[in-house]
């Protein structure tokens, strides 16, 4: 059990001070970068000769899943050298990384050179969001760390919006162009961004740290670390699949008009915004992070059930409120993090903030095949009914055996 107290008083920070602006910033440029490749991945396969639909949809979901492999492996190695090197040093290391894996991803002339750089990219975006909710955590008194995190979520969930205007404006290159050159420029911010004091604390003791293995010796910590990562599925099973196969769902519902995935993901992250904005004020609100997890999840299987079955035959501009609601329901991704992060101490908090919503981003690597694997027996629908149900009721049941967090010291190391 987590008891050991590194006998450190955290910095009172403004909810705007340096570490709250560039973390947020730099969750603006990774959401950017994360989405811009479901927004433009039609026009980007056309134009290097993948035009039939279904090769369209296979090899974007294996574009799709380098993405999300690279953030796999991109988590385990940030979230390490998070608690070992420091929480600044993966902040910045991984906007380098990304920024200009982003730059190259302009210049691709064949899928294979496509899918090595979207791994590459998946590696640097790994890191960023981690490190900034384990700074804003760490930095903030503990009565006001859930408004910074919704701060970091809330600006930076609406850079999908603007590699939606990018990348219709000018085009699938110049959007990654502008998506490296963002993460460039953010490295300018690194004056007046100090490292956390509880892992400068930490640092002066002989408690290992950043052990990513000390996660699977001790049953305990093992369930409970399980249990963080199963909260983030649901989201990215409505991301990286309902929302991302915009244009199929929209066919198999009889969708009146075209749609595309990029006004899809518009729509969604738009709601995204509202909905980290209202789950960390609401988990504020009501004193507790579980009880706002539980409401958004129930909130998110009614929207899953309204956006399978309750809009065929509709028109294209209720197929897009859909995804708006869908969006909001799925807020509460600050909230996640944030919960992941303080159920660890201070010499595992980086490893888990980081490995969490990569693991639950990297599950689309699982969710794919599973889902492709049922739609051949139960339809597009159907097995996107299934995978849905089953994914929000093992979350749910996560959330509600979890330990409270809202408002808990974090100033402990993992024994």
């Amino acid at each position: 059990m987590p008891a050991t107290p590194t006998a450190y008083t955290p910095k009172t920070t403004g909810l705007l001070s340096a570490i709250v602006v560039v973390a947020a910033l730099g969750y603006f440029v990774d959401i950017y970068d994360l989405i811009l490749f479901s927004i433009v991945r039609v026009d980007s396969l056309n134009e290097l000769g993948i035009t039939a639909k279904e090769a369209v949809t296979s090899q974007g979901l294996y574009l799709i899943n380098m993405q999300m492999g690279g953030m796999l492996l991109g988590g385990i190695l940030w979230g390490i050298l998070g608690d070992k090197k420091g929480r600044l040093s993966v902040l910045f290391g991984s906007i380098l990384i990304y920024s200009l894996a982003n730059l190259a991803n302009g210049f691709v002339q064949t899928i294979e050179q496509y899918a090595w750089l979207r791994l590459i990219a998946g590696i640097g975006l790994a890191g960023e969001l981690g490190a900034g909710i384990t700074l804003v955590s760490e930095t903030l008194p503990k009565e006001k760390r859930g408004y910074g995190t919704m701060i970091v979520a809330t600006v930076g969930v609406s850079g999908a919006m603007l590699a939606y205007w990018v990348g219709a404006e000018f085009g699938w290159r110049n959007a990654y162009f502008v998506g490296g050159g963002l993460g460039l420029a953010l490295l300018a911010l690194r004056v007046g961004v100090y490292e956390s004091g509880m892992f400068e604390q930490t640092k002066k003791t002989d408690v290992e740290r950043g052990n990513f293995l000390a996660l699977f010796t001790n049953r305990a910590r093992l369930v409970r670390y399980a249990k963080c990562l199963l909260i983030g599925v649901p989201l990215w099973f409505v991301v990286g699949i309902l929302i991302t196969l915009a244009p199929e769902f929209g066919a198999a519902l009889g969708i009146t008009g075209p749609v595309t995935a990029g006004l899809g993901v518009f729509w969604c992250y738009f709601g995204l915004v509202f909905g980290d904005f209202a789950s960390g004020t609401l988990s504020q609100l009501l004193r507790s992070r579980n009880r706002a997890l539980q409401m958004f999840l129930v909130f998110c299987g009614a929207m899953v059930a309204v956006y399978l079955f309750a809009i065929p035959g509709a028109s294209p501009t209720a197929f897009y409120v859909a995804c708006f609601v869908l969006g909001i329901s799925v807020g509460f991704w600050a909230l996640f993090v944030t919960v992941a992060a303080e159920q660890f101490g201070t010499n595992l908090r980086a490893t888990v903030a980081t490995t969490a919503p990569n693991f639950a981003r990297g599950s689309v690597v699982l969710l794919v095949p599973l889902f492709q694997a049922m739609r051949g027996p139960l339809g597009l629908i159907g097995s996107a009914a299934v995978l849905g149900a089953v994914s929000l009721l093992i979350a749910f049941w996560a959330v509600s055996t979890l330990p409270e967090s809202f408002g808990k010291d974090l100033d402990y190391v993992e024994e």
